[in-house]
This record gives C-alpha cells, structure tokens and sequence, in this order.
C-alpha cells in the first residue's frame, strides 16, 4: 500500500469523497485509498531537504526521542519543532509525550506509514 499526498483545495478533497461514495453506491468494490491533500505551498514546505532527511531517518528507526532526533539531524530545538509541526500536519509523523522513569516526560517522534511509498503528486 501506498500513501499518496495531493495538493488541492478543501473542494478537491469533497470531490474525491464525492467519488468515492459514488462507487459504493453502486455497488463497486472500493479498494483503500492513503490520500493526504496538501495546501500546495504546504506541499513545497514538506519537500524542504531537512524534512525530507527527517521523514528518511525516521523511515529507519520506526520511533526516536526528540533528543537523539534533535542530535542525529544537528538541528536546534526551535528548528526542528517547526519541521515535526509541518510534517504532523499532513501525518507523516506522529508526536507523542509519554513518561520517561525517574526523568519527567519526553517527547517521542514515529513514523506514521513506515516503510510505505510515500507519492506526492501535485497538479497546476
């Protein structure tokens, strides 16, 4: 399976629902669609190089600590919350708290579709 991010507007992503609940209607087999639309100024935002090394490194680890993140891609704390924000946005990554033993709470990053092809297809 494969996740595919669009860019368009909010009426885009009506019509395609629209679509979709059309099919069932009458009766097709509807086969699972991994849709993301994307704002297209979003969409140049996310291929930034830093995010996207940051959705590749992720893609290995499966799930790191903002730290090591913070660390492994030599980014500020400040930098690299803005990238996550983006990339959480549009649900390539998500960000959890949770407790960290005799440490208070930390913040841990995962991938969301893992080794999944991610396609971006944009249209003007």
């Amino acid at each position: 399976m494969s996740v595919e991010l669009k860019t368009g507007s909010l009426n885009d992503l009506f019509a395609s629902a629209k679509e979709t609940a059309k099919e069932i209607d009458e009766g097709k087999k509807i086969t699972p669609k991994n849709i993301v639309w994307v704002e297209p100024h979003d969409l140049m935002a996310i291929l930034k190089p830093e995010r996207t090394r940051i959705v590749k490194y992720l893609r290995k680890k499966q799930r790191v600590v903002f730290s090591e993140l913070m660390a492994e891609m030599r980014r500020t704390p400040v930098s690299l919350n803005n990238d996550l924000k983006i990339l959480s946005r549009y649900q390539l990554v998500k960000i959890f708290k949770e407790p960290n033993p005799g440490h208070g709470i930390h913040k841990v990053i995962e991938s969301t579709y893992g080794n999944e092809k991610i396609e971006f297809k944009a249209e003007i």
